[in-house]
């Protein structure tokens, strides 16, 4: 059976991904102060940055259209599957599941499932790379769904922040706690709830000790599973996620790791120094 896997661009596609010929990348929209960026190949993440730092109000993102999607889902695999950004942080996801009824409607016997993250950035990577496993491995449409259902139910998404000022800007946290925080260097280590949404589960003075607490998280989620991939990806600091890498690889000595960089969503919500990582 020939497959397609639609990714939103939140997830960063590896080079190996690119050249499957089974992914391709829904962009969404980033406008900062008016100027429009289009999430796709030709993302410049330097200038990116500069502009979010020189930007009153920050910036702000657009979804796929639902037009958008059903194009993308109107092609010859005999299996289509799209992996959004978590329905909690983003019209993404109710977008592709219109794309797939607007699809439907003119062929209802066509296989199309679109799955809810609950995640974003590397975590729709890894997602995206286990339709691919068990669509290799022969599985029936209806067992790759109930698979890659429960393997999302079991996935978590920490990350930890350089700067809070894109959740200030776009009024997530309050002027005054942002103030607080970088004067006292206080970095949180946030966390996907089950449902997709974000929580904070610690702090620390400074980024580094903010990174060894989501090490901790991490291993203490992991040590009993054998053989995972734990996902990391960073905006514009490679030695952080080295460093991030490198201390669970030497607790975590049975798992596999894959370490990107953002691209434009991920950027977004990552900002300057940000790191993310996923199990």
């Amino acid at each position: 059976m020939s497959y397609k896997i639609v990714i939103d661009s939140c997830g960063e596609l590896t080079e190996e991904m690119k050249k499957s010929g089974h992914f391709e990348t829904a962009s969404l929209t980033i406008s900062v102060d008016g100027y429009d960026i289009v999430d796709d190949e030709t993302f410049d993440q330097a200038d990116f940055l500069k502009r979010v730092a020189a930007s009153p109000d920050g910036p702000k993102s657009a979804c796929p259209s639902p037009g958008t999607y059903q194009s993308m889902f109107e092609c010859d695999a005999d299996h289509i599957y799209a992996v959004t950004l978590s329905a909690e942080l983003s019209g993404s996801y109710n977008s592709a599941v219109l794309g797939r009824d607007l699809c439907l409607e003119n062929d209802p016997e066509k296989k199309i499932y679109v799955f809810n993250s609950r995640s974003a950035s590397i975590g729709e990577t890894l997602i995206g790379l286990k339709i691919q496993e068990c669509e290799e491995a022969g599985m029936e449409f209806e067992e790759v769904i109930r698979t890659v259902e429960e393997y999302i139910s079991e996935q978590v998404t920490w990350f930890v922040l350089e700067s809070l000022e894109t959740l200030r800007k776009n009024g997530r946290l309050s002027f005054m706690k942002a103030v607080i925080a970088n004067a006292l260097k206080i970095k949180p280590v946030m966390s996907s709830t089950p449902t997709g949404a974000i929580e904070q589960l610690a702090q620390a003075r400074g980024i580094n000790r903010a990174l060894v607490k989501m090490v901790d998280y991490i291993v203490e989620k992991s040590a009993d599973e054998k053989g995972k991939t734990v996902a990391i990806s960073h905006c514009n600091c490679p030695e952080r996620a080295q460093m991030v890498k490198d201390a669970l690889a030497e607790r975590l000595p049975d798992h596999n790791f894959l370490v990107v960089d953002t691209a434009g969503i991920s950027s977004m919500y990552a900002n300057d120094g940000g790191v993310i990582a996923v199990v």
